[in-house]
């Protein structure tokens, strides 16, 4: 059932079970249908631990790759975003550093995220492993190279032009 909401927001309510191990079994319509296990608090625990260890920088990563998915029309789902987030950061060498070098971090996370095209990432709680595909591609790869040009703008005080980039990938709540 889709629930609409005149805020332009949509909700899928589904019918769930708790499952004794953890976790909720949920029906999934896809595919001539199947049941799922999901684990939300385990989800939620993976990125809360990641946040925990990055100063912060997990979720504000994750916010701004919404930001760049509902901007740019990705089509890469949101748990997508947020595995990679946690996963990228957890070997990214200043992942626990403060907000001056977010550019270098979302020019890093494209750059590995371009990488891990068609690439598979087990969910957290349970032993299903969701592909990433790569109709998000192009558009992962295209960000890259704005992200990269943004830093280079900056590292030559070019920040106008920096800035520009940045709002070319996240839209103009990127303040000029």
């Amino acid at each position: 059932m889709v629930v609409d909401f005149a805020t332009g927001h949509t909700v899928e309510v589904l019918p769930a079970w708790n499952r004794k191990g953890g976790g909720l079994l949920v029906p999934n319509t896809h595919d001539g249908g199947s049941w799922q296990h999901v684990d939300h608090r385990a989800e939620i625990a993976y990125v809360a631990d990641s946040d925990a260890h990055t100063n912060g920088n997990t979720r504000n990563l994750i916010r701004m790759m919404k930001a760049w998915q509902k901007h740019c029309s990705v089509p890469i789902k949101s748990l997508v975003l947020e595995l990679r987030s946690v996963t990228f950061l957890s070997t990214w060498d200043r992942s626990a550093e403060s907000t001056t070098f977010y550019d270098w971090m979302v020019r890093d996370f494209f750059a590995e995220l371009v990488g891990k095209a068609n690439s598979w990432h087990t969910i957290p709680g349970t032993s299903e492993k969701k592909q990433y595909g790569d109709a998000w591609l192009s558009k992962a790869q295209s960000a890259h190279r704005r992200a990269v040009k943004a830093c280079e703008y900056e590292l030559a005080n070019k920040d106008l032009d920096a800035a520009l980039e940045w709002q070319k990938i996240f839209g103009s709540q990127y303040e000029l």
